[in-house]
């Protein structure tokens, strides 16, 4: 059933964007509006009556008419994760924005354990969700656990070499959660009533180590997938030779860290509890990409 809100939907034709647009479509919202530095790219959504117009954080300027008449606001965090500083200001100028058009609600993608975890983007993450705190705007932070969907790769790489899964997360554990449940429930919590102030970990149902990826990567694929354990410095040199620039080997590195130091182990219900479904498990989203 359509909420009767306005719902605003920011950088819309990246893959989460474009996702949640669909979702809240399917549940019949008819006042929706995206924005993006390329509305061509969602000519798709305007021909089935979204609103999408043009919006670059990094021009104030064109802000104000892309916020206009919205009522709740969903910021997916930026892209801009190369020159320090740049993504904070970016959001810091989308919720000046986002206060002056009188948007009740901001619903942001946030990172778990911002301000307690070594991973080289948090800062991005924490300085975010202080200027939402420091605001008159009321909001949603979902801090959203690892992507699940890197892990087909991930176990992929491992059968090329030879079976082993190489990692820095000792023995660590990791909530993964799927960019579908991620999606999910950041379309729910855009369309839903709430208009307080809330902050949600987003998981998976579980949280894994190396070994249980191991274990459910072998029974998935049919070949045998051991965990190796590295020490960061093996990783991060092991990478360095793969020809991965240094900025992408220090956050892979940090991940694992992060990992390591049980910052990405938390396990929450604010999947179900936002969607009504409770996320993906891992094996069974695993699974079903071996079968597609």
């Amino acid at each position: 059933m359509p909420t009767g809100q306005t719902l605003l939907v920011t950088g819309a034709s990246g893959h989460l964007g474009r996702r949640v647009l669909e979702l809240l479509l399917e549940t019949g919202e008819t006042q929706v509006i995206a924005t993006t530095r390329t509305p061509d790219k969602l000519a798709d959504f305007a021909a089935r009556g979204v609103s999408v117009r043009y919006a670059s954080f990094d021009e104030p300027a064109s802000l104000p008419s892309a916020f206009a008449g919205a009522t709740r606001l969903l910021l997916i965090s930026t892209d801009a994760v190369g020159a320090p500083g740049h993504r904070p200001q970016q959001h810091r100028t989308a919720l000046e924005a986002a206060a002056a058009a009188q948007i009740k609600h901001v619903v942001y993608t946030s990172l778990t354990s911002p301000f307690d975890t070594p991973v080289t983007i948090a800062p991005d993450h924490a300085e975010t969700e202080t200027a939402l705190e420091a605001s008159s705007l009321g909001y949603t932070i979902l801090r959203n656990n690892l992507y699940a969907d890197g892990l087909p790769q991930t176990l992929a790489q491992a059968r090329a070499l030879g079976g082993k899964l190489f990692s820095a997360v000792g023995d660590g554990k990791i909530a993964y959660v799927t960019r579908e449940d991620c999606a999910r429930a950041a379309a729910a919590a855009l369309a839903a009533s709430f208009d307080g102030r809330r902050i949600l970990d987003i998981s998976g149902p579980e949280a894994l180590s190396h070994t249980d990826l191991a274990v459910i990567g072998t029974a998935v694929s049919g070949e045998p997938i051991q965990y190796v354990p590295l020490t960061q410095e093996a990783l991060s040199q092991q990478l360095t030779q793969a020809g991965i620039p240094e900025p992408f080997v220090q956050l892979i590195v940090s991940f694992d860290a992060a990992a390591a130091h049980g910052k990405l182990s938390s396990v929450s219900t604010a999947v179900e509890d936002l969607t009504g479904q409770p996320p993906m498990r891992i094996a069974d989203f695993l699974a079903q990409q071996v079968r597609s």
